[in-house]
């Protein structure tokens, strides 16, 4: 459902319960699975002190970066993607990172962990490739239909086609997502459309910010429709969007309360980063989808963790969770400690993006992973 362009915007004219959010834009929805909606990240050259992360140049070629074209229906879409590379003697394995969904995802957020991962040891000849979403970062931003079933089948035809980014090697692959990016994949992997070696889950989460505030009865689902169809509109769903998410102060805010551990490690260049993501053209069709529950891969905590249980004996699984996480993430976090499916849980630092916050904490539990592989 859409609105024409000729309706004035007015939050009174929401459904009662999003009337608070579209009059206080201090409170964007940018990140998923807790009242307190975090996520996402950071610029790796401006944000945090990363000189704790050793880079050794000899081990790494210069970076590639590219866009590779994913064809949904009649849709091409180029998907930004960019390539780690370290050369040895020993048996290649190859990395796909995907970032964690929200309003301001980019693949920067594993740019310093992929790097560090580079240059340790006992890695091998190891490939890293990092991947935007469609509709994100700096891929295309179509108007489509986005649902958890698109980005599925993204990440399946990913992998799975000729000449992609991952596609050229013969190698074992493990996939390393964060949040709603790494149910996805464990989804992926039970229904049999996607076989890697391994997975790697960073901040799991499964429920969008509005769902898991307001749940999913018959009337909620109707005004996230309504919602939804307001922020796709052509003239007022930017403006709706620039109240709820699309403004400097909104994601400071978030970054600060949720989506770091530390407050002190946000700054202006962080935010003028993330900025800058929701203001390119189509910015506001995904996050449409995410906000309102299109993107969650699963409807409960039951869900979640059945699809975990399913990668038992077939595909090792490495939980991260964190110290910070929001109460209602780290619940479902806390969930997977023991589950069935999960080979190793560990903690580290950070809230719901510790690979951009904590990248050498990260690296180092998937680097111990790997090794165990």
């Amino acid at each position: 459902m859409a609105f024409p362009a000729t309706i004035k915007f007015s939050p009174t004219k929401l459904p009662i319960q999003f009337q608070a959010f579209a009059c206080n834009p201090a409170r964007p929805f940018l990140y998923a699975n807790t009242l307190s909606f975090k996520q996402l990240r950071a610029k790796a050259s401006t944000s945090i002190d990363y000189s704790n992360v050793p880079i050794v140049d000899k081990y790494t070629t210069p970076k590639k970066k590219d866009y590779w074209q994913w064809r949904y229906g009649d849709n091409p879409i180029n998907v930004y993607y960019e390539e780690y590379e370290k050369r040895d003697s020993q048996p290649s394995k190859n990395l796909l990172m995907v970032p964690t969904i929200s309003d301001v995802s980019t693949l920067e957020e594993w740019s310093l962990v992929a790097t560090d991962l580079l240059q340790r040891d006992g890695n091998g000849n190891l490939r890293a490739a990092l991947v935007d979403w469609p509709g994100l970062g700096n891929s295309d931003r179509p108007k489509l239909d986005y649902n958890a079933d698109v980005m599925e089948k993204f990440l399946v035809d990913l992998i799975s086609s000729p000449g992609s980014p991952i596609s050229t090697s013969d190698n074992d692959l493990v996939v390393i997502g964060g949040g709603h990016a790494a149910t996805i994949t464990i989804r992926a992997a039970k229904k049999g459309l996607v076989k890697p070696s391994a997975i790697v889950a960073v901040a799991p989460t499964w429920a969008g910010p509005l769902p898991i505030v307001f749940g999913r009865d018959s009337n909620m689902e109707s005004g996230y429709g309504v919602l939804r169809g307001t922020l796709r509109a052509p003239a007022l769903g930017w403006m709706m969007y620039n109240v709820l998410v699309s403004n400097e102060n909104a994601i400071q805010s978030q970054y600060k309360s949720h989506v770091y551990a530390d407050p002190a490690n946000v700054t202006p260049e962080i935010v003028q980063s993330r900025y800058a993501l929701t203001k390119k053209p189509g910015a506001r069709y995904v996050p449409a989808a995410f906000l309102t529950g299109l993107l969650d891969p699963v409807q409960s905590r039951e869900e979640f963790l059945d699809i975990f249980a399913a990668m038992e004996g077939n595909v090792p699984v490495l939980v991260v969770s964190t110290c910070g996480a929001p109460k209602r993430s780290k619940a479902e976090m806390e969930a997977l400690r023991g589950a069935k499916g999960v080979a190793k849980f560990v903690e580290v630092p950070g809230a719901l993006l510790p690979q951009e916050e904590y990248p050498k904490d990260v690296a180092e539990e998937i680097h111990k992973f790997l090794q165990e592989l």
